[in-house]
């Protein structure tokens, strides 16, 4: 399926060429959601060639690649580079094999070791790494040998996730039927506040809930999400936030791609932003960041003051110790951190 894919990718900026139009600057480009790694470096190439004549692409762009370890090779890389790729981000997910194995993953610490060589040989100097904890087998000694092995590495951005155990997947059924024991959330707590002491002591800034990066590393691509930016998602089962609407393409990448061949309407779900879901979306993603958000520039954009519009609110979370106001910001407090879900939803 994959030449037949890609060629679907290439019709779908044709799409947005003439919508986006020269002006509407790239600032960042991902490939990732799956493993583009997996595909042979010249569809990369090719897909970013296409890239560059259906869009203006800022000179300094981000542009960054997905890849499982064991899925690179030093000549992979180095073509990741010829074709502008900037950034990787590579999913470890944990250190010790034996839970590598038991997450279903088909590498090794051993295969990351290699490839993050390879990838510094190559010429990359900004490498993230994604981690999981709080899944089930998984102690606060593993996870401390995860954050101490990775950070050794010298790699300039760290994701750490909590593993959400989702309806649906073989792992929820085993807990929900007693064959594994899921980490209760006070573990789960252990290990988020031994992640961000350990990593602020190795010099990385604690910039959003779930990231971690050395100064000047922060994730350009993410930002622009946390932001309440807009972004055009190509390819299957993307999200789109594109000239205030929101939308999806098909999910299966046959559907994707036979909606393309056939010019048939692309995108599902399609919702026009409100003003009241621009206000509550910028609140709720700008308070992922730790450095809050700023209300003087929330005034100048939305013509509003946040006492106004919310003043109960932020003041029943800054009495519970929730939301506090620093530096002239408004930020989660180290508690509002954890229950950041709770703070959410007084603003939607």
């Amino acid at each position: 399926m994959i030449p037949g894919y890609c060629s679907a990718l290439v019709k779908e900026m044709d799409y947005y060429k003439s919508r986006a139009g020269r002006g509407y600057e790239i600032a960042s480009i991902y490939l990732g959601g799956g493993t583009p790694s997996l595909l042979e470096p010249g569809y990369i190439s090719m897909i970013m060639d296409e890239c560059r004549k259906a869009f203006s692409i800022s000179s300094d762009a981000e542009i960054t690649i997905e890849a499982n370890p064991g899925t690179l090779s030093l000549e992979k890389l180095k073509k990741y580079k010829e074709c502008g790729i900037n950034r990787l981000s590579i999913g470890l997910q944990a250190w010790q094999d034996r839970h590598l194995s038991s997450l279903g993953r088909i590498h090794t610490s051993g295969d990351f070791e290699e490839n993050l060589l390879a990838a510094r040989e190559a010429g990359f100097i900004n490498i993230s790494v994604d981690l999981i904890f709080g899944f089930p087998g998984q102690s606060l000694e593993d996870w401390e040998e995860t954050l101490e092995r990775v950070t050794n590495h010298g790699v300039e951005h760290l994701s750490c996730y909590s593993l959400k155990i989702e309806e649906g997947t073989a792992l929820y059924d085993d807990v929900k039927k007693g064959r594994v024991k899921a980490v209760d959330d006070e573990l789960d707590r252990d290990m988020y506040h031994l992640a961000v002491k350990k990593l602020r002591d190795k010099g990385f800034i604690h910039y959003e809930i779930s990231n971690f990066s050395k100064p000047g590393f922060e994730s350009r691509h993410n930002m622009n999400y946390w932001l309440a930016g807009e972004y055009i998602g190509l390819g299957a089962g993307t999200h789109s936030y594109f000239q205030g609407k929101r939308y999806n393409n098909a999910e299966k990448p046959g559907d994707y791609m036979r909606r393309i061949s056939r010019e048939e309407v692309l995108f599902e779900n399609v919702q026009v932003i409100s003003e009241k879901d621009k206000i509550s979306e910028y609140i709720m993603l700008g308070l992922r960041l730790t450095r809050g958000i700023d209300p003087e520039d929330f005034k100048r954009k939305f013509k509003a003051g946040l006492p106004e519009l919310y003043g109960n609110s932020i003041d029943m979370l800054v009495e519970k110790g929730l939301l506090c106001f620093s530096e002239g910001r408004l930020k989660l407090t180290e508690q509002g951190l954890d229950l950041a879900n709770l703070v959410f939803v007084e603003f939607i």
